[in-house]
């Protein structure tokens, strides 16, 4: 049919779920040029008339009704709600935006990949942190850890804790570290701890990848103080990401391959003689945007140009699989 063949210029989009981020994500969809809102849906009805009168946009009383309208949908319901809600979406045809973790469980997500693949359909997963300004500054610059730490550290809030701290923060550092290495993981130990709530409040994580490279992380939800930093490490450069505060620091020596310093300022030597080398300091040019609106953009986009999303369901699964594997061994009694 006619519709079919038309050049796609926005993506008609529903929200499903208008919890706390939820009402987040409708109001950024609702100021995207390439996004049509055309509505949202929550089982508190209430709630969603509110969102929805708010956006601009209508309030589905029923999930097929808005399936039927939406060319893709976002879903950002509890984690144990995305798979079911995810097959409904894609059997009625809908691309698919899910938030993080992409499932409870992999064999969940593989399921739903199969279907969207079949489907022709796109995934995209909100690993948010892909689009935080800290680590969208390293990109012009070559990335190759051989040690990456990083802590992630919440102060208590009881909305987080019906997961584990591995699903709700520490799946952020799992997914970047997985797209900064480029081995597989070869070895995974954890330990992890209840404190506060029924699941792991904070949990240490080493990875080691083939090539000897290691990940060490760390998320707690029980901290004095919030806290989102990554420090990696690799050949003549360190270089000192701050999600939290959005700034980026590299350190390198002065011929470290693959690091163009732009304004270095010197920071003092290593060595000694004509064995010194210079340490320089800079901070790449960082532009200032909100991650979240910039992942629904992005996702736009792909679907739009049928593009790969910049983070796929096959990214989702492989940070999941990474946390199923820690939360086996973290086995709590």
């Amino acid at each position: 049919d006619m519709e079919e063949n038309e050049i796609m210029e926005h993506l008609k989009l529903g929200i499903i779920g208008v919890g706390h981020l939820g009402r987040v994500h409708a109001r950024l969809a609702a100021s995207i040029p390439t996004i049509q809102l055309i509505g949202v849906y929550d089982i508190d009805h209430d709630r969603c008339q509110e969102v929805a009168l708010t956006c601009g946009a209508r309030a589905f009383t029923s999930l097929p009704g808005l399936l039927e309208q939406a060319d893709a949908v976002c879903i950002v319901t509890p984690t144990e709600h995305h798979f079911q809600l995810g097959q409904e979406a894609l059997q009625a045809g809908c691309h698919l935006f899910i938030e993080k973790p992409i499932t409870s469980r992999t064999y969940q997500a593989r399921e739903l990949l199969k279907h969207a693949e079949m489907a022709g359909k796109t995934i995209q997963v909100g690993h948010i942190e892909r689009f935080n300004p800290a680590f969208r500054a390293i990109k012009g610059q070559t990335i190759a850890p051989l040690f990456i730490e990083s802590h992630r550290l919440s102060t208590f809030n009881p909305r987080g804790t019906d997961v584990s701290v591995i699903l709700d923060l520490m799946i952020h550092d799992i997914d970047i570290v997985l797209s900064l290495m480029e081995h597989r993981v070869t070895s995974i130990q954890a330990c992890g701890v209840r404190v506060v709530s029924e699941t792991e409040d904070i949990a240490n994580v080493r990875l080691e990848f083939e090539g000897k490279a290691v990940a060490n992380l760390t998320a707690s939800r029980i901290s004095a103080k919030d806290m989102r930093k990554m420090r990696i490490f690799q050949n003549n450069a360190y270089i000192s990401l701050d999600f939290l505060n959005k700034k980026t620091d590299i350190f390198s020596l002065e011929d470290a391959p693959g690091i163009t310093p732009l304004n270095p300022i010197p920071v003092g030597d290593i060595g000694t003689g004509d064995r010194a080398r210079k340490v320089l300091m800079h901070q790449p040019p960082f532009e200032d945007i909100n991650s979240l609106e910039a992942e629904l953009q992005e996702f736009s986009l792909a679907v739009i140009n049928n593009t790969p999303p910049p983070v796929s369901g096959q990214d989702g699964l492989k940070a999941l699989e990474v946390a199923e594997v820690i939360l086996s061994q973290i086995k709590l009694p």
